[in-house]
């Protein structure tokens, strides 16, 4: 294994410098990859990524915190925007994450979904990486410059607000019902499921959404619902 590739990687794309390297490669190990070489005496990413979520969790709350006057529930949506799947999917695939992750064959071919699960994982375990190697400072460092620097888009373009909670307030008013969802399909292994859900109002089928987890679909489905609701 050519280590200098994850430390390159480090100094160019992270803009930081790694004591230990071996960390960084850790943090770019999927569980499947060990599945095919089980000679290998190396660890998976997986408790980088328990580490990091916590760290991503508490740097964004607290640049929140300090920046924003606003109410507890409008952070906490802004927040949730910032940390869900498809963003930090999306920053780690801008980042150039996707090549270096060390996948098993079949994970390699999987679904675009499990791709961007996949990254995002990888986004937590480096930042678990970091925060061991580099320190708090580093990871704050990190988060801020490639996820952070997100929110004026997300803020913009009103991305943050919940679907779910604007869908109940407007049906409430328009139509004296609370919406209801129903999951309508499921397909796909465990690890790679899809769901279908539908949302209905007053009993009449408003709008329907797939996901990778029901609460995804809820909200696509409630977005789908909300469109009706425009003029």
């Amino acid at each position: 294994m050519d280590t200098n590739i994850y430390r390159r990687f480090a100094l160019e794309n992270l803009k930081l410098e790694f004591t230990d390297i071996d960390k960084l490669v850790t943090a770019f190990t999927h569980r499947s990859y060990l599945n095919e070489h089980k000679k290998l005496k190396l660890e998976h990413n997986e408790r980088y990524e328990f580490l990091g979520d916590a760290v991503l969790e508490l740097i964004v709350t607290e640049y929140l915190f300090k920046n924003f006057n606003q109410p507890e529930g409008i952070l906490t949506n802004w927040r949730s925007s910032l940390v869900r799947t498809e963003s930090i999917g999306a920053v780690a695939d801008k980042l150039g994450f996707f090549p270096l992750i060390r996948l098993s064959k079949g994970e390699k071919r999987g679904s675009e979904r499990a791709r961007q699960q996949i990254l995002a994982n990888c986004y937590e375990a480096v930042i678990g990486a970091i925060y061991l190697d580099v320190g708090y400072v580093g990871a704050v460092k990190f988060i801020r410059e490639s996820l952070i620097v997100t929110l004026d888009e997300i803020l913009k373009t009103g991305s943050w607000v919940d679907p779910k909670s604007q869908l109940q307030e407007v049906s409430q008013s328009k139509e004296d019902a609370t919406p209801s969802y129903r999951v309508l399909n499921e397909e796909g292994p465990d690890h790679d499921k899809l769901f279908t859900v539908g949302v209905y109002i007053n009993g009449q089928l408003a709008g329907t959404g797939e996901g990778p987890s029901k609460q995804i679909a809820q909200q696509k489905a409630a977005s789908k619902a909300l469109e009706k609701y425009k003029d």
